[in-house]
């Protein structure tokens, strides 16, 4: 069977919030990353056999297929088809894993993966929002709520409940919080994003134009006892909005290819894809499925967290990451190594293929074999890729 290997990978910036990407159209935003990820494989457009593009509310401007507008939108040829994806949080993650098994299969030997998703245009809550208060109804099915009668699955409540299963504190937390800026801070500052980032141009309002190339989202004047004050989230809890991801807008892409498209491409691949799984836990704790994901990962790969160099872990909520390293008995400097979703954000369905783009050059920085990345996922899933950097 062919092997599945990443040809290049890129990500934006992150945009706050109403910050510096408000002014894209999701479309155009991901069109940026299509076409920076050609054009660093140095690779023909029409070489591309499909796009495929996880994005979480797929509402509004997010609607109507946005893969395939953002071909449109991009400097790919008419030719090249695309779809979109919804795996929640992992949507991007999935589609990475779409596109290995498309070449690995034979049927396809170069696809696009990544995701976009503007969390300013399109706000989180309008996929549940907006149907109900036009009669719509909710997603919650008779036959669900008779399996999880009462049951209204939150992620913020999954948070609280991985704390307290995992006996995590409140200065756990907080403290983790931190770090992630800190990280985050320290890379930045050294430069190290400077490859992974696509700049953007963000147009103010005077006319004056700027390039966007350093992630909004991070604190850079973050104190441990700034993020201490931050009101809890719920009176009887430990998650707060400081130890939670942060609001982004973004995109991030990887071109995938097989031996086939490696030559036609005349590109040397940055990694190769050792293993792909998802796996399906509880929806009501929610947060949980990335600590039995990546024990089923490593054992199916034949691997041991020693083995592994580098670990992506989503920071949905501190408490998952924290969770995650007391069970999985990793090396805690392995971990997120420039800081995650606390500091950097969490651009919903651009997230997954952000992830593997920083642990892509993280690998190569730092002259690792291994990096494995998980995240948590709506619904109670996992998805989990293990890669293997190769040397250029």
């Amino acid at each position: 069977m062919p092997e599945a290997y990443i040809v290049a990978a890129a990500r934006t910036a992150g945009g706050r919030k109403g910050g510096k990407l408000a002014g894209w159209h999701p479309a155009d935003l991901a069109a940026q990353v299509l076409d920076a990820v050609v054009a660093r494989a140095g690779a023909d457009p029409a070489l591309v056999e499909d796009v495929i593009l996880g994005c979480v509310v797929q509402i509004g401007q997010q609607a109507m297929n946005v893969a395939r507008n953002a071909v449109l939108a991009s400097a790919l040829p008419e030719s090249v088809p695309a779809t979109t994806i919804d795996r929640q949080c992992g949507s991007s993650q999935q589609a990475l894993h779409f596109a290995a098994q498309a070449v690995m299969s034979g049927t396809m030997d170069v696809v696009i993966a990544g995701g976009v998703e503007s969390m300013t245009r399109v706000p989180i809550s309008s996929s549940t929002a907006f149907p109900a208060q036009h009669g719509m109804g909710t997603y919650k099915s008779p036959a669900m709520d008779e399996r999880y009668p009462g049951v209204e699955f939150s992620q913020f409540t999954g948070a609280e409940m991985m704390a307290r299963k995992y006996d995590l504190s409140r200065d756990q937390i907080d403290a983790y919080s931190f770090d992630s800026h800190r990280k985050a801070i320290a890379a930045t500052n050294a430069g190290y994003f400077g490859d992974e980032i696509v700049p953007v141009e963000v147009r103010y309002g005077d006319g004056l134009t700027a390039s966007h190339e350093i992630d909004e989202g991070i604190r850079f004047d973050a104190t441990l006892d700034a993020i201490k004050a931050v009101k809890l989230l719920h009176p009887e809890g430990c998650v707060t909005a400081a130890s939670s991801s942060q609001i982004c807008d973004g995109a991030s892409a990887v071109l995938i290819a097989n031996e086939r498209g490696l030559a036609a491409l005349g590109a040397h691949p940055l990694a190769r894809i050792v293993h792909m799984s998802v796996l399906g836990h509880d929806p009501v704790i929610m947060l949980e499925a990335p600590i039995p994901a990546t024990q089923r990962a490593l054992a199916k790969a034949g691997l041991t967290a020693d083995d592994i160099d580098a670990f992506e872990v989503n920071e949905a909520f501190a408490p998952v990451p924290l969770a995650w390293l007391k069970t999985i008995g990793a090396d805690p400097a392995k971990l997120n190594v420039h800081g995650g979703a606390i500091a950097l954000g969490h651009p919903l369905g651009s997230s997954g293929t952000k992830l593997m783009t920083t642990l892509l050059y993280a690998l190569r920085r730092r002259g690792g074999r291994y990096g494995l990345q998980t995240m948590c996922e709506g619904g109670g899933l996992a998805n989990v890729t293990i890669v293997e950097r190769l040397a250029s």
